[in-house]
């Protein structure tokens, strides 16, 4: 069975075959399209930085000013902004606000009413910043490598992993988890694996560290680094002994999130979900994630879970 980050790859090139397919829908999978949409990093113009503007190659060039043509696009699934004196925005500046949003409904749903209220984007996906991750792979600061050959799903450690610094290494791999392009994502993934199996009594004096690369990933709103982010929480917790106990406090920084999605289960009737065994869907993963918490957060978890997501029942049975 392949790995957390081979299952990425495999989905990924699945779902560019099934929507090829679609009319209309050719070239929108991908992290290709999503940097069109400005919605993931760009990245360095080399690993030795940028370079300098009278000595871009021309090809370069062209695609930068496409990159900030794009992203003055509006994004798919974004509200329209409001406009300014001299901007190309549907709303004037002589207009108000509460004249836009009647005129043009502002939610961009033709089945709704035009005097409905704005759509409130809390859902919709964040861009992504650029990751720590990528700047030490890129400068060859990170002691790893992809495996090739047969073996597919693994990375060659140059060192010895039990002897890596774990408050050093350790965030700078959650920070990796928000990326979406190979090979950055697949070394992340993998590489946090890795690093949570061989840690032992490394990983409870990291907690801390982790609260801001997890809780940055959460925020993006992608279902694909929230469902990845997700199974890597559940991984730490069941790593080490106290480590749950150790998120107790933290819960007001990751639990939002949870709140928002934790409803997201597939519909699908009757029928057979055969993705089940990749483990990608949203609600699903956050209703065992919450469960994890509790069974292994000690005798305060369920009351912070239940102070976070009021809709919450324990699974521990009285």
């Amino acid at each position: 069975m392949p790995g957390p980050a081979a299952t990425l790859m495999i989905e990924e090139e699945l779902q560019k075959i099934i929507k090829k397919t679609m009319p209309g829908q050719a070239g929108r999978v991908g992290w290709k399209f999503e940097k069109s949409q400005g919605l993931l990093p760009q990245g360095e113009h080399s690993v030795f930085g940028n370079y300098p503007s009278d000595y871009m190659p021309y090809t370069l060039k062209h695609k930068l000013a496409m990159s900030k043509k794009a992203k003055s696009l509006p994004r798919i699934g974004s509200a329209p902004t409001l406009g300014t004196p001299g901007s190309k925005s549907p709303m004037s500046a002589s207009m108000s606000s509460s004249d836009f949003f009647k005129k043009s409904g502002f939610s961009w749903n033709p089945h709704l009413p035009p005097d409905s209220p704005p759509r409130a984007g809390a859902v919709i996906r964040r861009p992504v910043a650029h990751t720590q991750f990528r700047t030490f792979y890129d400068r060859g600061d990170l002691p790893i490598s992809v495996m090739h050959g047969s073996v597919g799903g693994k990375i060659t450690w140059k060192v010895d992993i039990k002897s890596l610094d774990y408050a050093h290494y350790l965030p700078i791999f959650f920070d990796g988890l928000r990326e979406k392009e190979d090979p950055y994502r697949f070394l992340a993934v993998t590489g946090a694996y890795d690093l949570m199996e061989n840690g032992g009594s490394k990983l409870l004096p990291v907690v801390p560290q982790l609260i801001i690369p997890v809780k940055t990933a959460l925020n993006t709103r992608d279902p694909e680094i929230v469902c990845t982010q997700l199974k890597i929480l559940q991984k730490l917790v069941l790593s080490g002994d106290m480590i749950g106990e150790a998120l107790v406090p933290y819960y007001r920084q990751l639990l939002p999130i949870f709140n928002l999605f934790k409803n997201a289960h597939l519909n699908i009737g009757d029928g057979i979900d055969y993705a089940q065994r990749k483990r990608l869907n949203l609600g699903q993963l956050i209703d065992e994630t919450l469960e994890i918490f509790e069974i292994n957060g000690g005798e305060d978890a369920f009351i912070n879970i239940k102070y976070m997501i009021p809709v919450y029942e324990s699974c521990i049975k009285a």
